[in-house]
């Protein structure tokens, strides 16, 4: 273990339970995700969406994969702890770049995100990945929850488009329905977070989040990162993120000059 933000304690909790609360991650980087967000809304990827329907207050948006793009994320991405955290976390000598992602609910947006696990939308499979969630703004309402082991459940959860809510694959009966945490009692852990702060999960962890009701903004920065065996595999159907035309074969590694290597301490 590297470095100072982590004790064993948290690695055993993210190793066991798919999930930990990590202070302070990009404490001294909020203005420049902050910076970057703004860029990224004023300037939104072939990939952003509105996720509301006709007539739902407020404004949800998304977007990802654009941080070869908007240099205030890559910035954070190479001076932040970030890699040092996920190898630890992730018990991986190496750590990968997959992509980033930024969530925005105005204030007013009631809608939740629906409960989903990332996995399955993703064209990677492997136990050493992480997802680094972390609010630009305090959140309390508004923060992550996620369900604790459930990235050790034995068949993944259906993935979903989030404004059709229809299945995103055509094999939908290969994945178990999306179960509701809450009436099912299952051990929903969130935090009040402050900015900077960062929820580390593993791809195979159910979460959402609740709506924004409150008087102010939640705006969220996503890193997410694979680890020594993380390996390409098909889908039934075009991933999400897509990255047409990437040309691997299953069983590859992520190809390096799109998914650059963050940190190798075997080197």
């Amino acid at each position: 273990m590297s470095s100072s933000l982590l004790t064993p304690d948290d690695i055993e909790t993210y190793q066991r339970d798919g999930v930990v609360l990590i202070r302070g991650l990009f404490a001294d980087h909020v203005d420049a995700l902050r910076a970057g967000v703004d860029r990224n809304m004023a300037e939104p990827g072939p990939f952003a969406a509105e996720n509301l329907k006709p007539g739902e207050a407020g404004r949800f948006f998304d977007d990802y994969c654009n941080w070869t793009r908007i240099p205030e994320f890559q910035q954070v991405i190479a001076d932040s702890p970030a890699a040092e955290v996920a190898a630890d976390l992730m018990a991986s000598e190496a750590v990968q770049m997959f992509h980033d992602h930024v969530l925005v609910k105005e204030p007013g947006t009631s809608k939740p995100t629906p409960w989903h696990q990332d996995g399955p939308y993703y064209f990677v499979e492997g136990r050493q990945t992480v997802s680094f969630w972390s609010p630009l703004d305090p959140v309390t309402e508004a923060s992550l929850r996620c369900v604790a082991g459930s990235h050790l459940w034995p068949k993944p959860v259906l993935p979903k488009r989030w404004l059709a809510d229809t299945s995103f694959y055509p094999n939908p009966d290969d994945y178990m329905p999306v179960p509701d945490p809450d009436a099912e009692a299952m051990e929903i852990r969130e935090w009040a977070m402050e900015p900077g702060d960062a929820v580390a999960f593993n791809f195979g962890i159910l979460h959402g989040a609740r709506g924004n009701e409150t008087a102010g903004r939640r705006r969220a920065f996503s890193l997410r990162l694979v680890g020594d065996d993380a390996r390409y595999v098909e889908r039934p159907g075009p991933t999400s993120p897509p990255f047409p035309g990437h040309e691997m074969q299953s069983g590859q590694r992520l190809r390096e000059d799109w998914f650059p290597v963050l940190l190798d301490r075997s080197a």
